[in-house]
């Protein structure tokens, strides 16, 4: 029988020390196993969101060492493994050295299958360059050594074969996307499966979270093993990686599939752990697939990825401001679920315009939670820039006065700005912490926050959920993480409101100029769909009847919300002109954000600073509809 470890993985970037250390144990406990093969992940060395870092030619030597530490390891099992390959005699297209993102096969302390291929290891043939990969910018592909070698692609897409216990294996390695090839002319699954039978196909990954991955990830494997009519072993990696403005969340989720496509072996999420099965034990059933698709999935990938970045820069204690609205309470609850009582710090910020309904929320929210509160109230110091502006003697050479002054708008973002950048960092530089950015995706989409004011903090943990999601997360808390009503009713109750303006009176039902249960679909039509929506598309959905259905919102919704088509194209525009105008400068500054979805702001939906723009035929339509 032969006797496979999954050797699912914490990587941690930019450390092939501490991962070999993983590795060697992982190793270590598989030949106590008496396992035959031993799979770790896609760049289980270096870590695969590594930015620039790639540039180093000192780091790379460095993986290249850790990496034989791996090898001179295969003495009495065989190791599959990903790291970078470097070629230092030939360059990559920007002229430095040239690297592979590799899958190297070690036994009996060398590298198996240089028989039939240029190098004594199989590297990335699909480099993916949409959502956050980058992959192009750094590594050299099977496509292009073929080019180079004067060869067909296909002659280079051949599997590896290793004897093992006088068996002779024959191996299909493939890294991460080569498994995912419907839009590519290239297929590395069928190209290497012409060769000949398999007897394994092996695809080592580093898949970071997306919410239903899982469901989508079963779908096309499973078809790749019915037919290629073999195993295939899937291995991907725990842990937290990150591009600088999105962090994403790596969940594991290792499966190994039958000949017939069933699912036998699925190791549990966000877990590193060593799964060790045994293919030939016909005891093997198969197995319910892991559903990643649910509200509770959101919660453990926020829960895993505030955790570990809170591990990975250092951070121990965290303030988060508690409005008393739905956002804030989330936030502060998973914080919770985290944090001891001790090490967090909630804290409310009410000017004139906070109602007690409000205050009072936030504060029996944080009595349920344990931890510390306090009430530092901002009116003084709001008055006190007020008139600091009003009374500011302003000149220039020809002793001429300006006289300036700040409208009831622009009293709004100070507000905001001196509860964040003025109480709340300097409460967490007393605190010894950091402060959290509690904006949802809806309002980062319009930047309906204040730049320097709650659009700062450390972290924007619920910056990838829209807010119904915000919503759903919050009973899911209460439903299910803490058995009981831990964030009040009354939180779920009020309307959502910024409370900075007598015109946003919760106790009123004033609140925010945002119509979440339309607006969350709208903006997530501009920036998650995979072809996204433009105004144009949106007015046609519209004049046909179909925008209700399209965007997924409630059907009937809007008749109710828009008399005329007029107002539905003056709701359009102006949040197309903020999506595409100033809250684009907003998320260039806003915090990192934690993602979960299959598209989040940041290096996951890379925008420039241009002017907002409508299509001639969205200009067209409009003036039909409007008679103009």
């Amino acid at each position: 029988m032969m006797k496979i470890a999954l050797g699912q993985m914490e990587i941690v970037p930019g450390r092939p020390d501490l991962n070999c250390e993983t590795m060697l144990c992982m190793i270590a406990q598989a030949k106590a196993q008496q396992v035959d093969i031993i799979i770790f992940p896609e760049m289980a060395i270096p870590g695969y969101m590594l930015g620039d870092t790639w540039e180093q030619n000192a780091y790379l030597r460095d993986c290249e060492y850790w990496g034989n530490k791996i090898i001179n390891a295969s003495d009495t099992i065989c190791i599959i493994f990903g790291n970078v390959a470097v070629d230092w005699t030939k360059r990559g297209d920007d002229g430095r050295v040239r690297k592979y993102n590799a899958c190297f096969t070690a036994y009996q302390g060398r590298l198996w299958g240089e028989d039939n291929y240029p190098y004594p290891f199989r590297i990335k043939t699909l480099l993916p360059n949409y959502r956050e990969f980058d992959d192009t910018r750094h590594f050299y592909c099977t496509r292009k050594l073929a080019i180079e070698l004067g060869v067909p692609i296909k002659d280079l897409l051949q599997p590896v074969r290793v004897e093992i216990s006088d068996k002779t294996l024959i191996l299909g390695c493939i890294v991460c996307e080569d498994g995912w090839s419907d839009d590519y002319s290239v297929n590395p699954v069928q190209l290497i499966a012409e060769k000949g039978q398999l007897n394994l196909l092996i695809n080592i990954s580093c898949s970071p979270f997306t919410l239903g991955k899982n469901n989508k990830r079963h779908r096309v494997f499973s078809h790749q093993a019915q037919q290629i009519a073999a195993p295939l072993l899937y291995v991907n990696n725990v842990g937290l990686q990150n591009n600088g403005k999105t962090v994403y969340s790596f969940d594991g989720c290792s499966t190994v599939y039958n000949s017939q496509g069933e699912i036998f072996t699925q190791s549990a999420a966000f877990t590193a752990e060593l799964a060790v099965v045994n293919l030939d034990d016909k005891n093997n059933g198969p197995i319910a697939m892991l559903d990643d698709s649910g509200i509770d999935s959101i919660y453990k990938a926020l829960r895993f990825g505030i955790a570990g970045f809170l591990q990975a820069i250092g951070m121990e204690k965290v303030v988060i401001g508690l409005s008393g609205g739905i956002d804030s309470a989330v936030s502060a609850a998973l914080f919770s679920t985290i944090l001891p009582p001790d090490k967090l710090l909630l804290v409310n910020l009410p000017s004139r315009y906070n109602s007690q309904t409000t205050k009072s929320l936030a504060q029996d929210l944080a009595t349920r939670l344990g931890s510390w509160y306090g009430t530092v109230p901002i009116q003084q110091s709001v008055d006190l820039t007020t008139s600091q502006v009003s009374d500011i003697a302003v000149t220039n050479k020809n002793g001429d006065k300006l006289a300036l002054a700040l409208s009831p708008f622009m009293l709004e973002n100070v507000q905001a700005r001196d509860r964040s950048s003025r109480v709340l960092a300097s409460l967490a530089a007393a605190f010894g912490g950091g402060f959290t950015c509690n904006a949802n995706k809806s309002e980062s989409t319009v930047g309906y926050a204040t730049l320097y004011g709650d659009q700062s903090g450390f972290l924007a943990p619920l910056a990838d959920l829209w807010k119904h999601q915000v919503y759903g997360l919050g009973r899911y808390l209460n439903e299910t993480v803490f058995n009981q009503e831990i964030i009040p009713e009354g939180i779920f109750r009020i309307v959502p409101s910024a409370e900075l303006s007598p015109n946003q009176a919760v106790d009123e039902g004033k609140g925010d100029p945002i119509i979440y249960p339309y607006h969350d679909y709208l903006f997530r039509a501009f920036m998650e769909h995979w072809n996204r929506a433009t105004p144009e598309d949106i007015l046609n959905w519209y004049l046909n009847g179909t925008l209700e259905k399209n965007i997924g919102c409630e059907p009937g919704l809007m008749a109710r919300i828009f008399p005329e088509p007029k107002d539905f194209i003056n709701d359009l525009e102006r949040w197309w002109r903020l999506y595409t105008g100033m809250a684009v400068a907003k998320r260039i500054q806003a915090p990192p954000v934690l993602a979960v979805s299959r598209r989040a702001y940041g290096f996951d939906h890379r925008e420039a600073q241009n002017q907002p723009y409508f299509t001639f035929v969205y200009l067209e339509m409009k003036k039909k509809l409007l008679h103009q």
